[in-house]
């Protein structure tokens, strides 16, 4: 099997545990797999190596018709998610092959993919941290983002200038994180810190492209 490990997870939230040298950790609770393996990718059909894997079994009519033939031809169940991640060879994967907390150990080196919370709209101060103006003195530009262009010239809004916006909700990633624990029998894996996402928000746990393990 390739060294890179990966699955798919829920956050549960988090909680604290104790090191044999008495240090408290701060951790984030996954609860991982188990995970499909839905779909081998090769150079020669599909142009590029890969290992698709489903989690969160779904019912059928709550599942895509491209995915459920996908499912049928396959001959594993319809899953509500499905990711692909990208590896060097597909060597030691097989179709319906299940993958469990199990897979990860104490020390690993891990990269955890999420969206964070959405928070809705919001205000340059709020979304990037601008300072308020004066209160007092008749002053109207309290909150206000202020002027967001020149005169005459060059007489546009450049792109990417910081405005008002939806905030939030977007894919994040937290590098070299390490795993503290893993529970194989509830399938759950400790990860050290905090991890992007509301509870029960979909992650992804991948071997760290550029952490080494501790």
């Amino acid at each position: 099997m390739s060294e890179i490990k990966f699955l798919l997870a829920r956050k549960k939230g988090m909680t604290q545990v104790f090191r044999e040298d008495g240090t408290v950790v701060p951790v984030t609770v996954l609860e991982a797999g188990p995970c499909t393996v839905t779909g081998l990718r090769s150079p020669g059909q599909d142009g590029y190596t890969a290992v698709q894997v489903g989690f969160l079994p779904g019912r059928a009519k709550h599942v895509n018709k491209p995915q459920r033939v996908a499912a049928e031809k396959a001959g594993v169940t319809p899953f509500r998610v499905l990711r692909e991640f990208r590896l060097a060879s597909t060597e030691g994967f097989e179709m319906g092959q299940e993958l469990k907390a199990e897979l990860f150990e104490a020390g690993d080196v891990v990269d955890v993919v999420g969206r964070s919370k959405g928070r809705g709209f919001a205000g340059t101060i709020k979304a990037h941290g601008f300072s308020r103006g004066n209160e007092t003195h008749g002053s109207m530009n309290v909150r206000a983002p202020g002027a967001i262009g020149a005169c005459a010239y060059p007489g546009r809004v450049f792109k990417g200038t910081r405005m008002a916006k939806h905030y939030g909700d977007v894919r994040r990633t937290v590098k070299n994180s390490t795993v503290e624990g893993v529970d194989a029998e509830r399938g759950l894996i400790l990860v050290r810190g905090g991890v992007p996402g509301p509870p029960n928000g979909l992650v992804q746990i991948c071997t760290a492209k550029t952490g080494v393990k501790k």
